[in-house]
């Protein structure tokens, strides 16, 4: 049976993966770099460095100024086509060998070579233009002399360098100090791992305690950290104050460091620089720029290989039938350059001229305003997609989250019935400000059947408390910053999470009536809607991780006296803790299938003895030294039993305009698509489904959390019984597979109708694209809009950057930038198509041409016996391959086979292109034949008549 068929091991290649493909130890010492190691980075003094650090540069161009032109040249005559027209060229400067002027062969290749060294300068110094702007960016540095203004390219490691809000942080960084009066900050990552939930990180203790930052270079205190490598989620290292009595030590971890191109997003901060330049995490999970050749231009490379062959057999046989006489091998060289048309290099200049009209037709597209060509050479690559690679955050997401669903159980609220909750939670609060305390008490602990208002009003505060969002109060220009903290000014107030889930609750929970108004580390505060502040103690806060699925918080009211404990998290592990009912289960499933992300909400009414034990035993639990996590969980797990079921939330990521129609089309175009994101399991897949990537009809297969080649090797098997399904798998099992069973699982992912990779990391998305590659032998198209989508668009074949919230690093770095995913459709189905098919049509057209002189030149030359002297001499020839017979033929570059309404209705002719029929052995025979009815209307007058 096929179902046991055992896995074999791959042997592992050796990959130069991202910009440390050439950081092994060989290649630094071979370059002069020292080999990466631990170092000691004193505070504020860069002078007492260990080593010499890379400048803090960012350098995205693929050449400087002295391989510019030796860089280009290469990359132009490593082709045959290419070198071939440059030794004609050069073969003319030997008397023996000329058949005419020089510049009858110089000046069709010198044009050819000006054309490409001026697109490439173009495109180098657009790159120059922005890494200077990015290099150029002003930071204050603390000094001795006081604070002072540097260039981020010249911030040196050691360095103490303040970041305002909103400013992109300029290299890794120690987290020392920062404003904010909770003693922390919020950071946005979006551009280092693409997601968008902001990142909660602390300052050292140490450092967070002096008075005034200026202490900082007062203190005796150094950072050791370990050496640079490109794992942008941990980080060991520890800060050491010698000056004190005691010596203080702490430890630091990922939650102290601020990692270049992440952006601050409260408060100012004050860090010390541990790595900069090419060191950089963010550097160091880019791939290095390349330049993209075209399948369609190796297959046209290709062409010219066999009419090369063609061209040295004619030769041949022209110098046998004088039976080699004389000297026969000056004549095969002569013959050699004669039918040299055969090869035209007017192809090149066509092609070249097409493409630049293609780059122009896509640009000037009214039904695709915004879209940008940088890359002018692979337009027909467009044209042959067979997988799509898209990030999902900011690319098919708007990256808002908004609130969908409550559900109660016996009824539903959706967005058309949201006044119904409102008005409950207002009757509620009206009726307790109405009632006495003594009774208002009474009723509510003797009620056994609750009223709906009561039932509503207890959902809403359970979700109103158990998160860990922020509200920070700003200064709007009129309000003072410290007054619109104290009154909670609404139009002052922003929300601050780690997850958009959270702030969509909070948010929605506002708008019916119940607003979060503060939030230090020990309490919270909301507002009811008659305005009074209910006040709130944090007694115990149970924080999500991905293994537990759920969060937790318990709190006391001030006004009561109650303790609560309130949890939320996925139904799949809230299920077993909260009491048994008859409809979680089928309602979460309802919830899924819309494409929600469900959340279950649950509270437990605790009593102040209960809480006591409870505390009691979990101080002990953090104190234990061996199995801490495991002793704290069992005794977190003995106060989750029998919790109380109060709602389901059902929030939403919300779409780009037109991404499902687009999704479909790209679809029946046969293209298949992967979504890779850094975002959670659950949240990828609510979105394929709520995007339709997996239809209704399809299973989702969700690859189990997999660590070593055993489990991997059983949960293979267990997904190769799967048919038609799609498949669901996060990074770290991503990693275990293709470290042991590659080609088994590339094999198996190729075969389902969509991938969904979840927690990818930067490097990881770019691998995925080279095995695509490498595995299938199709074209790639790589879709993203964020910084850490930039290694996947580099390294497809076709990179798409969407201009989006997460800033133009993607757009800059791809080579085509569109402002909507549903752009996608046309820029492939269209133009893709249309430059595809046309330049097919236009090589091989002018292939046919040059074979029509040739053969009247051999014509000629067998009637003089076998001499080889030219038929056309001088300017003729090079006027009737470029001038004389432009026109026509440059007239393929504007034709059309259907309308673009026809192919954007008919996606299924795109799927034709995908085997590559326009432009194939049988079609170059076909239209090297004798001229047939079908090639007629596309060859120019003039050339019938010579035929």
């Amino acid at each position: 049976m096929t179902d046991n068929i055992p896995l074999q091991p791959v042997r592992q290649k050796k990959r130069m993966d991202s910009k440390h493909r050439g950081g092994c130890c060989e290649c630094l010492r071979c370059c002069g770099r020292r080999e990466p190691r631990p170092r000691t980075v004193w505070l504020g003094h860069p002078e007492k460095r260990e080593q010499r650090y890379p400048r803090n540069v960012i350098n995205n161009q693929k050449y400087n100024f002295f391989t510019f032109l030796p860089g280009v040249l290469f990359n132009q005559f490593k082709y045959f086509f290419n070198l071939y027209f440059l030794l004609l060229a050069c073969s003319q400067f030997v008397v023996e060998m000329r058949l005419g002027a020089l510049y009858t062969y110089w000046v069709p290749l010198g044009f050819v070579l000006a054309v490409t060294v001026i697109r490439e300068a173009a495109e180098e110094l657009r790159c120059y233009v922005r890494d200077k702007e990015v290099n150029s960016q002003i930071y204050s540095k603390l000094t001795a002399r006081g604070t002072v203004k540097v260039k981020s390219s010249n911030i040196q490691v050691g360095d103490l360098i303040i970041v305002e809000k909103n400013q992109r942080v300029p290299a890794d960084m120690i987290f020392l100090r920062t404003s904010e009066k909770n003693g922390s900050c919020f950071l946005r990552t979006d551009q280092l791992d693409g997601e968008t939930d902001w990142k909660l990180r602390l300052p050292v203790s140490c450092t967070q305690r002096l008075p005034t930052a200026s202490d900082l270079l007062q203190i005796r205190s150094y950072v050791y950290a370990e050496e640079p490598n490109i794992d942008i989620h941990n980080f060991v290292g520890t800060f050491t104050r010698e000056d004190s009595d005691p010596p203080v030590n702490e430890s630091l971890s990922i939650e102290n460091t601020l990692w270049a191109s992440t952006v601050i997003a409260s408060g100012t901060v004050v860090g010390v620089v541990l790595y900069t330049g090419r060191e950089l995490r963010s550097v160091m999970n880019t791939s290095n720029p390349r330049s993209k050749i075209g399948l369609f231009d190796l297959e046209v490379n290709c062409l010219t290989k066999i009419l090369f062959g063609a061209l040295v057999v004619v030769s041949l046989v022209m110098v046998a039938l004088q039976h080699f006489a004389g000297r026969w091998y000056l004549q095969i060289i002569r013959f050699l350059l004669l039918f040299s048309n055969i090869i035209p290099i007017s192809l090149r200049v066509n092609l070249d001229m097409g493409k630049i009209v293609y780059s122009w037709v896509i640009r000037r597209d009214s039904k695709i305003p915004g879209t940008v060509v940088r890359s002018s050479t692979i337009p027909e690559q467009l044209g042959r997609i067979s997988y799509l690679l898209t990030d999902k955050t900011g690319t098919l997401t708007q990256n808002e989250m908004v609130f969908k669903r409550l559900h109660l159980g016996t009824v539903a609220y959706g967005l058309d019935s949201m006044d119904e909750v409102q008005s409950h939670i207002f009757s509620i609060y009206t009726q307790q400000a109405q009632e006495p305390p003594a009774v208002k008490g009474l009723s509510l602990a003797t009620k056994v059947r609750r009223s709906m208002s009561s039932r509503v009003h207890e959902a809403v505060k359970a979700i109103a408390l158990c998160h860990n969002v922020t509200p920070v109060y700003e200064s709007n220009g009129v309000t003072d910053q410290a007054e619109a903290e104290r009154h909670y000014e609404d139009s002052c107030r922003v929300y601050q999470a780690s997850s958009p889930d959270e702030v969509a609750l909070v948010q929605w929970t506002e708008s019916v009536g119940l607003t979060l108004v503060g939030r230090d580390q020990s309490s919270v505060q909301l507002r009811s809607p008659g305005g009074h502040i209910l006040n709130f103690t944090i007694l115990q806060i149970f924080p999500f991780t991905y293994e537990s699925k759920r969060m937790g918080i318990i709190v006391r009211d001030e006004s009561t006296g109650e303790i609560t404990f309130y949890m939320k998290g996925a139904d799949v592990v809230m299920a077993g803790i909260v009491q048994y009912n008859d409809w979680l289960e089928e309602e979460c499933g309802n919830m899924a299938r819309e494409g929600l992300r469900v959340l279950v909400v649950a509270k437990k009414s605790l009593t102040e003895e209960q809480y006591q034990d409870f505390e009691a035993r979990y101080v002990q639990a953090k104190l234990s030294v061996h199995d801490r996590s495991l002793k704290v969980a069992t005794v977190i797990e003995s106060l989750e039993m029998e919790m109380e079921l109060l709602c389901l939330t059902g929030v939403e990521d919300q779409l780009q305009a037109d991404v499902r129609p687009t999704l479909e089309t790209l679809r029946n175009a046969g293209i298949k698509v992967w979504m890779l994101t850094g975002d959670k399991l659950e949240t990828a897949t609510c979105t394929a489904k709520n995007a339709h990537l997996v239809t209704r009809t399809q299973d989702i297969h969700i690859f189990r959390l997999v660590t070593n080649r055993g489990e991997a090797h059983l949960e293979l098997n267990a997904f190769r019984r799967k048919h038609d399904c799609a498949l669901v798998i996060s990074g770290d099992s991503l990693e275990v597979c293709l470290k042991y069973y590659e080609c088994e699982f590339m094999e198996l992912a190729c075969q389902c109708p969509a991938v969904v990779c979840c927690r990818c990391a930067p490097t990881q998305k770019a691998q995925i694209v080279r095995l695509l590659q490498e595995r299938t032998g199709r074209l790639t198209c790589a879709v993203g809009d964020g910084g850490n989508d930039v290694s996947m668009i580099q390294e497809a074949d076709c990179g798409v950057g969407v201009e989006g919230k997460e800033g133009k690093q993607a757009s800059l770095a791809a080579d085509f930038s569109i402002t909507q995913f549903k752009h996608l459709g046309r820029l492939l189905m269209v133009h893709g198509r249309n430059s595809y098919k046309r330049s097919a049509a236009l090589s091989q057209f002018v292939i046919h041409r040059s074979l029509c002189i040739s053969t009247m030149q051999a014509v000629f030359s067998s009637v003089f016996y076998f001499a080889s002297v030219p038929l056309y001499q001088g300017f003729l020839i090079i006027g009737y391959s470029t001038i004389y017979t432009m026109f026509p033929v440059f007239s393929l570059v504007l034709d059309k086979d259907v309308k673009s309404e026809v192919a954007m209705l008919y996606p299924e002719l795109y799927k034709d292109l995908l085997k590559g029929r326009p432009l194939s052995y049988k079609t170059f025979l076909i239209w090297n034949s004798v001229p047939g009815p079908a090639h007629l209307p596309s060859i120019p007058s003039k050339l019938l008549s010579l035929v």
